[in-house]
């Protein structure tokens, strides 16, 4: 049990007092030790994949597939070839294009499913409707059907449009997939903010779309940050329905382009794969970047900022 310290004080009477201020016992002070040591390690086992991938796009092949590994890429072993091979090389040539291509796809998702989901949840959050609890428990459905059963569906679905090898097909089916979790996820959020809010506002004057865009709206934006950070990934990460989807080279997006590096007369290019891999992530990295500011300040500014 923690014994309590006297330091002397004011009271409000004026007169002197001793406050006590208690000191963490020692079994506390060793559980946050350890629980500080488990979150390290815990760290590092994440961390360590990226930072081997960055580490091995600065190291030629041959070093990379020696049996000692090389944890720093010193003097004399780095190399930027890795990266001029994954850009501009002639069986990586499709790599700008292929860039192209993501940001398309997963800009027109992202919009969509932002729109989408943000209409649906307001819907399932903020209204009693005929046929509403039936609509919540089919997206549940939804969610458990893998996607993989679905390839056949959704491949013979774009065909028929005449949208194989087009942006919008692949698009469409990114969307399909994405949108039943952000409207479950961002119906928790509508669900979280109190509708008393929008009702005080009212009173003061605001009309009821006033009231929402001015009071609710704010509340809802790191709902709408995380729901889409979850789509941006699922479209720029996404790798089979592409592969079905966008069948020629010209029309490939960037996870379907590091295949080329897999070659069935050639040893893999390691290097280049790795380089591939740094270049595909750092949009994620940089959008996160953008939108985690955003996200942390909507977080901490509640009903009662002033």
């Amino acid at each position: 049990m923690s014994t309590p310290i006297m330091t002397p004080g004011v009271n409000l009477a004026g007169a002197n007092y001793v406050a006590p201020v208690r000191r963490r016992s020692p079994r506390r002070i060793v559980k946050n030790v350890v629980l500080s040591i488990v979150a390290v390690l815990l760290f590092i086992v994440m961390a360590f994949p990226v930072y081997w991938m960055i580490n091995s796009s600065f190291l030629p092949t041959n070093v990379i597939r020696n049996t000692t590994p090389t944890f720093f890429p010193l003097p004399g072993v780095f190399t930027m070839r890795n990266y001029n091979t994954a850009i501009f090389e002639s069986h990586t040539a499709y790599f700008l294009p292929s860039l192209i291509q993501s940001l398309k796809v997963t800009f027109l998702t992202l919009v969509v499913t932002l729109i989408v989901a943000f209409l649906a949840s307001i819907a399932l959050g903020r209204y009693r409707f005929k046929g509403r609890q039936l609509f919540i428990i089919s997206i549940l459905a939804v969610q458990m059907i893998p996607g993989g059963a679905m390839m056949l569906t959704y491949y013979r679905m774009v065909n028929s449009w005449g949208l194989l090898n087009n942006v919008l097909g692949l698009g469409l089916v990114y969307i399909a997939g994405v949108l039943p979790f952000t409207i479950w996820m961002l119906r928790g959020f509508v669900v979280a903010v109190p509708i008393e809010l929008e009702e005080a506002a009212m009173v003061d004057g605001l009309s009821r779309g006033g009231a929402f865009w001015r009071i609710t709206f704010p509340l809802l934006a790191p709902g709408l940050i995380s729901t889409g950070i979850f789509a941006f990934i699922q479209a720029w990460n996404e790798f089979t329905m592409a592969l079905v989807i966008m069948t020629k080279p010209d029309t490939m997006t960037l996870p379907i382009w590091l295949r080329t590096f897999l070659q069935a007369t050639k040893t893999t290019d390691w290097g280049g794969m790795m380089a591939g891999s740094t270049l595909i992530a750092l949009p994620v990295l940089i959008f996160f970047l953008i939108v985690q500011g955003r996200m942390t300040g909507g977080l901490v500014s509640g009903a009662v900022k002033g």
